[in-house]
């Protein structure tokens, strides 16, 4: 049973690690906005609330485009690198927080590391 931390217990155990993905509700407003980026999102929100990934090497592995900032960001690629979302990591404890989605454009004015 996966519990609020995020992790999969039997027995007192822990059996797996899932990431929890805060802010569906940011990527789902996005996608209303701009709805050719909805399966690209769906579908990464699907893998990553999978996935067990540990470090920035196991983000890697699994979505070779991605690439990391200071301060624990990351930053995937989505149709084409046409729009660009940006989590913060907190490997230790299974989450991440979505804090950018948007453009090319739009990311070009950000600064990823700090927002």
């Amino acid at each position: 049973m996966v519990e609020a931390d995020g992790r999969c217990y039997r027995d007192g155990i822990v059996l797996d690690w899932i990431m929890r993905i805060i802010a569906i509700r940011t990527l789902r407003e996005f996608w209303q906005r701009h709805p050719q980026a909805e399966v690209s999102l769906r579908a990464w929100y699907a893998e990553v609330s999978n996935a067990d990934w540990k470090t920035p090497a196991h983000i890697k592995a699994a979505q070779r485009d991605a690439s990391f900032l200071a301060n624990n960001r990351a930053v995937f690629n989505f149709k084409g690198n046409h729009f660009r979302l940006v989590v913060a990591v907190r490997y230790t404890q299974g989450l991440m927080f979505v804090r950018f989605v948007g453009t090319h454009a739009e990311y070009d004015r950000i600064d990823a590391s700090t927002v």
